[in-house]
């Protein structure tokens, strides 16, 4: 009988594989195909809008690790954990472009394949898991922001407009409301001290004045000259007269940025900036407060699940496996710290400890573990007894296989859902610490914190305090979300 060919796989279009989402819109997959697309303009753009901070971070990364190499006191002397955000912002902007074509990429073939041979493959319990999560809408919509708002956490900066720390003349730009757009002068004088140079020819010193020369204009994002924020101004022959609240200043021409080329027409040393979510007290613009307070709300949430989660994991299977006298000294201690307040727990551990961002991690990690173990205990003792386990412990297969191989992997649909869940409330709390003032504390931003800056000031500037209250509140509200779709999804009973 002559054999049933198969029929031959199709190349796909150059530009299918090119622009990640294109070919999924094709084949009328609108969510994933759109999804794909769209990010990947708009890191694009954001590549193209800031291109020159991108590749002299991107100097610098090569620069510095060239000096870590040669001389490690020098690398230390000069490097700063400021340089290091710029470092991720360029390698983020850079990396996820590509992982999103190589994703949409698999995701198209895939795709191809199923429209092609009309045969449902059977599909692993990751993949079944994943096919019911895609069809909770809402869920995938809230991941869809959660990707937003990490991702700006990665970019910050680079799409923050300002430097959230810089005060700008506050008699001119505190308290303004948002969208609201002010006039600046260009000054020829620089920004910042500037850092000496090394003196000497060696490859070390060439090294490192290369990288403090990065680090200048990193720090400047690529602004060096000094604006001077005014509500007005007027040219008097050589001079300009400008307006900062009552007070009225004048200034040469020369003294500005490009003045002493001036000959008329549309001068470049006068510029206008804008704040589309306002100023706080301080002059400080808040959308670039908000966007750097998302590294520490997101950043805290996710380290404490992480480092709660797996502890918790640690100690239910531990406890649940063993039993015995580990059983009852683990769960007695569990019952113990369930039992206390965690919250005044916290209070007592900062107040003794100090308040710093490395201790509020700790803590919020060491009071949270509880609840993920004993789920964890209870999936625990009821696998243990199933045919598998005691097949495996028949082999002869020590207790950390059975353990790492067979028990935790089957553990791991409550705890992700617990996670997933807990993650929220991590992030509420925090802010709520901040707000106490007993969190990060300024001029570093967090939602917490800049809530608390403008709650003296609520009714008259609500601006200040409303948009990190609804930072945190699309966040917690979306890893809700997420959390029941992925509880829906991996529960078999849920399933369409």
């Amino acid at each position: 009988m002559p054999v049933k060919k198969s029929p031959p796989k199709k190349q796909l279009p150059l530009h299918d594989l090119i622009v990640p989402g294109l070919g999924l819109l094709r084949l009328q997959k609108i969510g994933s195909g759109l999804f794909f697309l769209v990010s990947t303009v708009v890191f694009l753009a954001v590549f193209l809008w800031r291109h020159e901070l991108v590749f002299i971070s991107l100097h610098s990364l090569f620069t510095g690790l060239s000096l870590l190499a040669v001389s490690q006191e020098n690398f230390r002397q000069v490097f700063t954990f400021e340089i290091l955000e710029f470092w991720v912002a360029a390698l983020y902007v850079i990396l996820v472009p590509l992982f999103l074509a190589f994703f949409s990429n698999r995701t198209l073939k895939k795709a191809l394949a199923a429209k092609r041979d009309h045969i449902d493959a059977e599909l692993s319990l990751r993949e079944i898991g994943w096919q019911s999560f895609k069809k909770h809408t809402i869920a995938l919509q809230a991941s869809v922001v959660v990707f937003i708002l990490y991702s700006t956490a990665f970019l910050a900066p680079l799409v923050s407009p300002f430097n959230p720390f810089e005060q700008q003349d506050f008699l001119v730009t505190a308290y303004k409301p948002p969208i609201t757009t002010i006039d600046a002068l260009v000054l020829a004088e620089r920004k910042g001290v500037n850092i000496p140079l090394r003196e000497g020819n060696s490859l070390e010193e060439k090294l490192t004045n290369t990288l403090i020369g990065d680090f200048q204009v990193l720090r400047t994002r690529n602004e060096p000259q000094k604006l001077r924020f005014v509500d007005s101004y007027r040219f008097e022959g050589e001079n300009i007269i400008y307006q900062q609240g009552p007070r009225e200043k004048s200034i040469p021409i020369e003294a500005l940025a490009g003045g002493k080329e001036y000959s008329g027409g549309k001068p470049d040393f006068i510029v206008t900036r804008s704040f589309l979510l306002g100023t706080d007290q301080y002059g400080r613009d808040i959308l670039s407060r908000v966007i750097y307070g998302s590294r520490i709300s997101l950043s805290i949430g996710f380290l404490v699940v992480l480092i709660s989660v797996t502890l918790g994991t640690i100690v239910g299977v531990s406890s649940g496996y063993f039993g015995g006298i580990v059983d009852n000294t683990l769960m007695r201690i569990v019952d113990i710290l369930i039992a206390f307040p965690a919250l005044f727990l916290i209070l007592i551990i900062i107040a003794t400890f100090g308040n710093s961002i490395f201790l509020i991690v700790i803590t919020l990690s060491f009071t949270g573990w509880m609840g993920v173990a004993r789920i964890v205990r209870s999936q625990v003792l009821s696998l243990k007894e199933q045919e598998f386990i005691l097949a495996a412990k028949s082999l002869g297969l020590s207790n950390l296989r059975i353990i790492f191989r067979h028990l935790v992997p089957n553990t791991l649909t409550p705890v992700i859902v617990a996670a997933t869940l807990r993650i929220g409330s991590i992030i509420l709390t925090e802010a709520g610490l901040s707000f106490l003032g007993l969190g990060v504390q300024p001029p570093t931003p967090s939602w917490g914190n800049i809530i608390n800056e403008g709650r003296d000031s609520l009714l008259n500037h609500w601006w200040i305090s409303t948009f990190p209250g609804i930072a945190i509140l699309t966040t917690v509200v979306c890893f809700n979300l997420i959390g029941d779709g992925v509880r829906d999804a991996l529960d078999p009973r849920m399933r369409g």
